[in-house]
C-alpha cells in the first residue's frame, strides 16, 4: 500500500509539471456508449483504480470504438508492473519476452494488460538492423503513447470518467481518415518492420489513406522484414488475411512492394486470369464468413492462396515424367518448404494444406468404391469447398461440383444413380479393369489404386 501511495503521488506531480499532456475528450466529443465496451475490460480497469492505479482501455478497441465498430478485441495499459497486475486477478498470466504483459482470464474472454512502456533507449539489445529484441522498460503514460505505432492506435479511454486521452491528434486523423505513424517513420520501421504489415492492414481495414511521410520508405525498407522471426511474419499475416479485408490487404501489400518473400510469385499468379480468379473467390469467401462471425480455416485460406504454385511445379513434375500422385506430393513438398522458411507455417496448418490438395484429384474419380472413400475423410468439407471454387474459377468443369454436391446430400439408392448416369468419357483410362461396370463388385484393386490414376482436364 505505501509502494501505491508513492506511485500515486509521484503520478501526480508528474502530471502537473505538465510536459506533455494529453487532449482530453468528453463524452460528448468522442460518443463512446459503456454499452459498447467489455464489462470484463471495465472490470480491469476498475479493479485496477480502486487498488490505486492508473488503468485505461487502449489501442485498437479505442480506435474501432470511435469508428462505430464492435472491437474484436479489448486491451488495458496501467501504470501498474506485471506482478502487480497478477496479485489483483485470480486468473492471470505474465507473457512474452521482448515485453511483458498479462493475460487476465475472464472464462473464455481474454483481457491484454500492459504496463505502460518507457521511452525507447540506446541500451535496448537490438540485433545488427536495429529491431528491438527485447524491451522491458517501464514509464509514464506520455511515453507509453509515444512508443505505440500509429496514432489513432495510441488514444486511452478511462470508462469510469468517460474520456478519451489521445496524445498525438489520433482524434484528428480518425476523422480525416488518416493514418500517420508516431515518430520518424524511417526509425519505427527499423525498430520494429512488421509496422510496414500493420499499416497495410490498417489502411485495407479501415479504408483509410497512408499519410506520405509513413507510406514513403516502406518499398526502400521492406527488405527488413527478412530479419523477423519466421512465427511472427505468419501471425501477422494471418491477421491480416483473416481482417475481413483480405483482398484489400493483398493489393495493398503488392501496392507498397511488401509482398516479395512472404507469398512468392503472388504477381505471377494474380497476373494470370485463371490465378487471379480464384484467389479472389477465395479471398471474397474468407472475408465474407470472418464479417458474418463464422471460423475460418487458415489451412484452407493458406492452401488457396498457394495453389497455383503447386498446381504449376504439378505440371512441371508430370511434364518431367513423374507419375501424378507422386508429382503433386513433391510439389506440395517444394512449396510448403519455401513458405516454411519466411512465414513458419505451423505444421498443423501445414498437414491441412497438404490434406486439402490431395484430395483434389479424388473428387475426380467418381466411379467405383473412391467417392464413398473419400466421404470418410475427415477433411472432406474444406476439400470439397476447394474443388467448388476450382470449379467457379474455371479451372474444372462446373458440372463435377454439382455432381458431389448432389452426391453428399444423397441416399444409398440416389448415390448409386449417380455413379451410373455419370458420362463413362470422363472416367476413360488406361486400365482396362476400370471400364468395368458395377462399383459394388470391382474389388480392391480399383478402390487402393484410385489416387494413382492419371488427372484429368486442365489439371492434365
Amino acid at each position: 500500500m505505501i509502494r501505491q501511495l508513492i506511485r500515486r503521488i509521484l503520478g501526480a506531480g508528474s502530471e502537473s509539471a505538465g510536459k506533455v499532456k494529453p487532449k482530453v475528450y468528453e463524452k460528448s466529443a468522442h460518443g463512446i456508449a459503456l454499452n459498447d465496451v467489455s464489462p470484463n475490460a471495465m472490470r480491469v480497469t476498475q479493479t485496477l483504480q480502486d487498488a490505486g492505479f492508473k488503468a485505461f482501455i487502449v489501442g485498437g478497441a479505442v480506435r474501432d470504438l470511435l469508428l462505430g465498430f464492435r472491437p474484436k478485441d479489448f486491451d488495458v495499459a496501467t501504470n501498474a508492473t506485471p506482478e502487480e497486475v497478477k496479485r489483483l486477478f485470480r486468473r492471470a498470466f505474465i507473457i512474452g519476452r521482448r515485453f511483458q504483459i498479462v493475460h487476465v482470464m475472464f472464462g473464455q474472454d481474454l483481457i491484454e494488460v500492459t504496463t505502460f512502456r518507457g521511452a525507447s533507449t540506446d541500451e535496448a539489445p537490438k540485433d545488427a538492423h536495429g529491431r528491438v529484441l527485447r524491451d522491458n522498460t517501464f514509464g509514464e503514460q506520455h511515453e507509453d503513447a509515444e512508443r505505440r505505432d500509429f496514432t489513432v492506435n495510441a488514444m486511452y479511454y478511462d470508462p469510469a470518467r468517460e474520456q478519451v486521452l489521445d496524445y498525438h491528434g489520433g482524434m484528428k486523423d480518425i476523422r480525416s481518415k488518416t493514418l500517420r505513424i508516431i515518430g520518424v517513420p524511417e526509425a519505427r520501421y527499423r525498430e520494429d518492420p512488421v509496422r510496414m504489415l500493420r499499416v497495410v492492414r490498417f489502411a485495407a481495414k479501415l479504408g483509410f489513406a497512408i499519410a506520405a511521410p509513413t507510406r514513403s520508405p516502406i518499398k526502400v525498407m521492406a527488405p527488413l522484414i527478412n530479419n523477423v522471426p519466421a512465427a511472427r511474419v505468419f501471425d501477422e499475416m494471418l491477421k491480416l488475411l483473416m481482417s475481413g479485408h483480405a483482398m484489400a490487404c493483398l493489393h495493398q501489400l503488392r501496392k507498397q512492394g511488401l509482398h516479395h518473400g512472404l507469398l512468392p510469385l503472388l504477381d505471377v499468379v494474380l497476373e494470370q486470369p485463371l490465378g487471379e480468379r480464384f484467389v479472389a473467390l477465395a479471398l471474397s469467401n474468407t472475408d465474407e464468413r470472418v464479417r458474418e462471425g463464422k471460423p475460418v480455416s487458415p489451412g484452407f485460406l493458406f492452401a488457396s492462396l498457394l495453389w497455383h504454385q503447386v498446381l504449376e511445379r504439378w505440371n512441371a513434375y508430370k511434364a518431367a515424367g513423374e507419375a501424378p500422385i507422386p508429382a503433386l506430393h513433391l510439389a506440395a513438398d517444394d512449396v510448403l518448404d519455401g513458405q516454411t522458411e519466411q512465414l513458419a507455417i505451423q505444421r498443423r496448418i501445414a498437414t491441412d494444406m497438404r490434406d486439402i490438395w490431395a484430395m483434389q484429384p479424388r473428387f475426380e474419380r467418381r466411379i467405383g468404391k473412391s467417392p464413398y472413400k473419400l466421404l470418410e475423410h475427415p477433411r472432406l468439407r474444406a476439400g470439397y469447398d476447394f474443388l467448388l471454387l476450382r470449379c467457379a474459377s474455371g479451372e474444372l468443369d462446373p458440372e463435377i461440383g454439382v455432381w458431389w454436391t448432389e452426391f453428399m446430400a444423397a441416399d444409398g439408392p440416389e448415390r448409386e444413380a449417380l455413379l451410373s448416369r455419370k458420362p463413362a468419357e470422363t472416367d476413360q483410362t488406361p486400365n482396362k479393369r476400370r471400364r468395368r461396370r458395377g462399383g459394388r463388385g470391382r474389388g480392391k484393386a480399383d478402390s487402393e489404386g484410385s489416387t494413382e490414376l492419371p488427372v484429368k482436364g486442365v489439371l492434365e
